[in-house]
């Protein structure tokens, strides 16, 4: 074979990457002021309030780009309070509160403490997903919003076993870091609230609600809405602690209001501990019977 010869597949223009590398900035135009920039180097041009769309585009594009090309399908997704701290730190945080003497103080820790037993299930349900769905046709990555709390335990527990897992950070005036324990390439980060929610569900297979403030109550119940409205295929919704739960929101007064019908509330269930939750899951998706019969169980919405 002729090596002088163009392929039949060569490319007939540069790459976008090709000319930006390439472009020599004339010298005249130069300056911040200059317009002489490549649309997509421009960032200051990209950050114009009417770029928006575009904005929004590319935050919907990027991850999902990466995902498909890293092969991800199906995901479980682990919300919860970025507020709760591991074990260890429960304890020593109340022995910094008893030292202290301050009664209003020890409460906190106390209940810092009972809290605390929710990182551990998280971290331990984690670990159960990635590790038991390695060998399923469709292996099943956990997702989080990224940050500390029981973020942090869904990564690590993923960590922990040898899995990649995926956080999906947003800019915030705080929280913001993403924690240490997500897989490097699935470490994303968005400014778009809606984008990111997005994002939670178009490969999840169930979603893992563990307790949390205003931030997981929203994207619990966005879920549930979606689920119930039929805008989103039905899924497992499990929120673990039925003390917290039905303590925080009266479930049957919102059916005997008439706000929600009594069939409503089989959109989710309530579980205490990760072998729990993992045997839900299992029973859903038959993921204890052989590989022909689990069959595909992941779509976009």
């Amino acid at each position: 074979m002729d090596t002088k010869n163009p392929t039949l597949k060569a490319r007939n223009f540069p790459s976008a990457e090709e000319e930006a590398g390439a472009l020599a900035r004339a010298a005249r135009y130069a300056g911040p002021e200059s317009a002489y920039r490549l649309a997509f180097t421009d960032t200051d041009f990209l950050l114009r309030e009417e770029l928006r769309p575009v904005r929004m585009q590319l935050e919907l594009l990027k991850p999902e780009i990466v995902q498909q090309e890293l092969g991800i399908e199906s995901t479980i997704v682990i919300f919860g309070s970025a507020r709760v701290t591991t074990p260890e730190q429960a304890l020593a945080g109340l022995g910094r509160a008893q030292s202290n003497g301050d009664a209003r103080l020890v409460r906190q820790a106390e209940m810092a403490v009972s809290m605390s037993h929710y990182y551990a299930e998280a971290r331990h349900f984690a670990a159960l997903v990635t590790e038991r769905s390695k060998a399923l046709a469709t292996p099943i990555y956990v997702v989080t919003g990224g940050g500390p709390g029981i973020m942090e335990a869904g990564n690590r527990g993923a960590h922990d076993v040898g899995g990649k897992s995926i956080g999906l950070n947003i800019v915030l005036p705080h929280e913001q870091a993403p924690n240490a324990y997500i897989t490097p390439e699935l470490c994303f980060q968005f400014h778009y609230f809606a984008l990111r929610k997005m994002h939670f569900l178009m490969r999840s297979i169930a979603l893992v609600c563990f307790p949390g403030g205003f931030g997981t109550l929203d994207e619990l119940f966005e879920t549930i809405t979606l689920v119930q409205t039929g805008k989103s295929r039905k899924r497992p919704i499990l929120l673990f602690g039925r003390l917290f739960w039905e303590r925080l929101i009266d479930f049957d007064f919102l059916v005997e209001a008439g706000m929600v019908s009594a069939d409503d509330l089989a959109l989710f269930h309530f579980v205490e501990t990760a072998e729990e939750a993992w045997e839900q899951l299992a029973s859903y998706y038959g993921f204890d019977l052989p590989p022909t019969e689990t069959g595909e169980f992941a779509t976009d919405i």
